[in-house]
């Protein structure tokens, strides 16, 4: 089997690659090759199968079919400009989350097998704000770029899955904490501050009221819920590939009472409340909760878990490699 990560520099497809070189095969079928694609090439990863490390502009036809070559069996498209970055440079947005998405979509159409691809879409692509709880058949109305970059996306994956090109599975993923290494442009990276920066000892800033409520879920469960839609029986999936996994919904505030609890009161006391109008009006028109039914009757993809949990998974998988990274 062969498997391409687009994205494979970024902390996901990084958490993936090295799970599928630990597991060496994929729903019981040997892994022969991984292809590692971002911006610039990743670093290596260590694993039982050849790894091939390429760079480029996934908006790129070449650079596209090069990272899915003939034989590729399966594609994990994680690479995107993220939300406030989409927002901030709308031809930047469109060019990397659209028109790439169109040549991962060519190179596919043009091996000899449709592929499986699994796409990183969004809670994003959706609104509600704070008194949404959307059901699976919910309409995609984003108040932003990246949202609509991400549904139109979904679209075009989900024709092309009728017309046999490719067989997707899109992932709205919800916001994914926490995230090691540094802060970076997404308008939701405050969630993963605001637990990461007081356990490696530094003070962040909360652009949000603490009754603020997400739509969250942790890496080891992202990373999971990869693994499962790159594998499943998508025949049950009818025309429809979009999925909303079974995240959890959760106040700010409840996040620092688990960050409190796991390393106590002086690392809560080092989050300073700073309201930043430009962060909420973006994350203030995604939806607080999903329903989720439609995952769950689906089967394999696993429940979140505990706040406190996600904490101490942190600790335990990210905390000394990203002190390390950031000199501290």
């Amino acid at each position: 089997m062969q498997i391409t990560i687009l994205g494979g520099g970024g902390f996901l497809g990084r958490k993936l690659a090295h799970r599928l070189a630990a597991d060496g095969a994929l729903d019981g079928q040997a892994i022969t090759g991984l292809t590692l694609f971002d911006l610039a090439a990743p670093a290596p990863v260590e694993a039982p199968f050849a790894v091939r490390c390429l760079g480029g502009n996934i908006a790129d036809a070449e650079a596209a079919k090069a990272a899915v070559p003939p034989g590729t069996d399966v594609v994990v498209h994680l690479a995107a400009v993220v939300s406030a970055q989409a927002e901030a440079d709308f031809d930047l947005g469109l060019t990397v989350n659209l028109h790439g998405t169109l040549a991962v979509l060519q190179a596919c159409r043009a091996l000899p097998k449709p592929p499986r691809v699994v796409f990183t879409s969004s809670v994003a692509s959706f609104s509600g704000g704070q008194e949404a709880r959307l059901e699976d058949d919910a309409r995609q109305m984003p108040g932003n770029s990246y949202g609509a970059e991400k549904a139109a996306a979904e679209l075009l994956l989900q024709d092309a899955s009728r017309r046999g090109m490719l067989d997707a599975v899109s992932l709205r993923l919800p916001t994914v904490i926490i995230r090691p290494g540094r802060p970076n442009k997404a308008a939701s990276s405050f969630v993963s501050a605001i637990l990461r920066e007081p356990l490696l000892g530094l003070e962040t800033e909360l652009p949000v009221p603490e009754e603020f409520a997400l739509w969250i879920c942790s890496p080891r469960r992202a990373v999971d819920w990869f693994l499962h839609a790159m594998a499943m029986d998508t025949a049950p999936l009818g025309l429809d590939r979009g999925i909303n996994p079974p995240g959890r919904s959760a106040t700010v505030g409840k996040m620092l009472s688990a960050l409190e609890a796991v390393a106590g009161p002086e690392a809560r006391a080092r989050v300073k409340p700073v309201p930043d109008a430009a962060i909420e009006a973006i994350v203030g028109t995604w939806p607080a909760s999903f329903t989720a039914e439609r995952a769950r009757r689906l089967h394999g993809f696993s429940e979140q878990e505990s706040l406190e949990e996600i904490v101490e998974a942190f600790i335990a998988d990210d905390l000394a490699a990203t002190r390390a990274e950031r000199g501290l």
